[in-house]
């Protein structure tokens, strides 16, 4: 604990006050160890203190406002009691003591963050006046009153226990005091002295060289950017925690620097880019966060952000290097949104993230290597824009060859109108979204979802209504019609708006991913893949209209209705899979295959829709046939 210039006096004990308890649960979590040791008191004075206060967070936490996971939160304090009171082992009591502040932070918003990033340098003044008389002046609590206080002031030179101790918790000591000791609160400082002061004893522990290290290994290990994302991430990482995934040596040298120069965080994120996935990690670190201080709407649009805005982005080159690493991948990131929206504790998010950040690691290498760039992007390139061209050509090239067939050239310019402004129209959209704005993840899927709801429920409609004229006289009579009346403007404006809506959908989603994929050192690959998978475009264009033309016209819509009906159910499966995305749908995943080219996804919501529409389109084609079926008779 902190001491303070005056005598010793024992604090009052406080009313409800989540703060004040998540303080209490930190100290006990960093003390009891001097206070027992294999079952045995080894300082019945620190002992008395770790069972008044394990008292006193139960009673507090019965006393805080209620909440769903406040039932939760008292079983976690009474098993945090009895182990204090039966003198379990250290390792078990801070286990539980943290367990249960992380999950309080969770429940009841705590929420301290510095506005600005510390100076701890301009501290040294403050503790001087305020903290050497209880601490000393090197933080070894022995001060000239250290000797008149019960309990002691902490010595903010022990390395173990500062290995513990993370800035955050040192800022609410100061904030609110210690009850029970010497430790007053600070609160007449302002709150930019509050957060100088507690990096600055933070760092006391630390020696120049240590800091000195730490500044190489800042610089050189840019994955180190990731786990300190941005100020608040810093003030709750302890230099225990961070030896979990880092060299003991390595960790306590970072944070010997990060604590002595705090700015360093915000520099990094300015910096931006230390690595493909650097944005996916940034988000899914504020989306784990955020769920952790109780957060949940915040939670999970950061989440989904993490996704849409970065990873989406670089999946076709991934895919074109480990497609089974992409599918972890995005299945990972999925699990981990459906935990948030259903209320997984805190630790069960924390796990998943945790693996999320394994596989970001895995794909940054596999991306990262630089032998298969030039093949990666031609063949990036390529299938981006055969994957998506296609279904926009099996449209088109449809209305084109019907309308032949029905011998109304005169409604092609509206047809061509609507697949050439839907071109242009990308064209807009890359120049906009290159230069001027930033078109989210989330916006990109819901335009993608809408719009292949809209065009799969109109060419179910066009499915039905051609699979009735392929029937025997039908056609004849709808030629006749057709040709004795002039198509109504109505109709020659829906071809337009069809063909527009199909094309400009693949059209968007292929314009961001090259933006996304670009890059000077591979901009040639990339541009061959293009040209290459243009040139197929158009063979196949070729091969379709050629086709139609020697198909008689009764077969021509028997197999132009089934398609259309199947490219439908494609497009109501990739429809609802982007709303998923997008957050605007819910998302149950079971165990199913994911098969992308059939808009097949592992969810009940994107199946079952597939499976309405399929039922429909088969709905349609029987009522047709029994319709066809009753003027023969007659």
């Amino acid at each position: 604990m902190l001491g303070a210039t005056l005598l010793p006096v024992r604090a009052e004990q406080p009313g409800a006050n989540p703060r004040q308890t998540w303080q209490m649960l930190d100290y006990i979590a960093v003390d009891y160890a001097g206070a027992v040791q294999g079952g045995h008191i080894v300082s019945p004075g620190e002992y008395a203190e770790m069972q008044e206060f394990a008292g006193a967070v139960r009673t507090q936490l019965a006393s805080l406002p209620k909440s769903s996971k406040k039932p939760a939160l008292l079983a976690q304090a009474d098993q945090l009691v009895v182990a204090v009171t039966t003198k379990a082992e250290p390792l078990h009591v801070a286990t539980l003591a943290r367990g249960l502040a992380d999950d309080l932070l969770a429940s009841y918003s705590i929420g301290a963050v510095p506005t600005s990033p510390p100076v701890p340098s301009r501290a040294a003044a403050l503790y001087a006046q305020q903290c050497a008389a209880c601490h000393g002046s090197a933080g070894r609590g022995d001060g000239p009153t250290a000797a008149a206080l019960d309990p002691p002031p902490i010595a903010f030179s022990d390395a173990t226990r500062a290995a513990q101790r993370t800035p955050f918790a040192l800022y609410e000591v100061i904030s609110q005091g210690v009850p029970g000791t010497g430790m007053a609160a600070f609160s007449s400082l302002s709150d930019a002295d509050r957060w100088d002061l507690a990096f600055y004893v933070g760092g006391m522990a630390y020696s120049p060289q240590a800091q000195t290290r730490g500044e190489t290994l800042w610089h050189e290990r840019l994955e180190l950017h990731s786990k300190f994302p941005d100020l608040e991430a810093l003030t709750r990482a302890s230099e225990a925690e961070l030896a979990k995934t880092l060299e003991p040596v390595q960790a306590a040298e970072v944070v010997a620097y990060l604590r002595a120069h705090p700015q360093a965080v915000n520099e990094a994120a300015a910096g931006a880019a230390t690595g493909p996935l650097a944005l996916a990690r940034q988000r899914l670190a504020q989306s784990e966060r955020a769920y952790r201080t109780g957060d949940t709407t915040r939670a999970k649009a950061l989440a989904l952000s993490a996704y849409l805005d970065g990873v989406e982005p670089i999946e076709p080159t991934l895919a074109t290097r480990d497609a089974a690493l992409m599918r972890e991948l995005e299945a990972a990131m999925a699990q981990f949104r459906a935990k948030l929206g259903h209320g997984a504790m805190p630790a069960e998010a924390t796990v998943q993230a945790t693996r999320i950040r394994a596989l970001f690691d895995r794909a940054e290498a596999v991306l990262q290597d630089r032998h298969t760039d030039t093949t990666t992007a031609f063949l990036g390139s390529f299938t981006i824009l055969l994957r998506e061209g296609l279904e926009a050509l099996l449209i088109v090239i449809g209305m084109i060859a019907f309308l032949r067939k029905a011998e109304r050239r005169d409604v092609l310019p509206y047809v061509h109108a609507g697949w050439i402004g839907a071109l242009l129209a990308g064209a807009i959209t890359w120049a906009v979204a290159t230069y001027f704005v930033d078109i989210s993840g989330a916006n990109r899927e819901v335009t993608e979802g809408v719009s292949a709801l809209f065009a799969a429920v109109v060419l179910l409609s066009v499915g039905i209504w051609m699979h009735g004229k392929s029937f025997a006289g039908r056609w004849q009579q709808y030629l006749h019609a057709k040709m004795s009346a002039a198509l109504t403007r109505r109709s020659a404006i829906f071809l337009f708006t069809l063909a527009f809506v199909a094309v400009y959908r693949e059209v968007f989603e292929t314009i961001l991913f090259y933006i996304a994929m670009w890059s000077e050192q591979t901009s040639g690959a990339i541009v061959a893949g293009l040209l290459t998978g243009t040139a197929v475009l158009v063979g196949v264009a070729y091969w379709m209209l050629r086709l139609s033309k020697r198909l008689p016209i009764g077969k021509f819509f028997t197999i132009s209705s089934v398609l259309i009906a199947l490219l439908a159910v494609v497009l109501v499966g990739k429809g609802v899979a982007a709303l998923q995305e997008a957050g605007w749908v819910s998302q149950a995943l079971i165990a199913a295959p994911r098969i992308d080219w059939l808009g097949v996804y592992p969810s009940w919501q994107s199946l079952l829709a597939q499976l309405a529409i399929a039922t429909v389109a088969v709905a349609g084609f029987i009522l047709n046939a029994r319709s066809a079926r009753a003027p023969a008779k007659s």
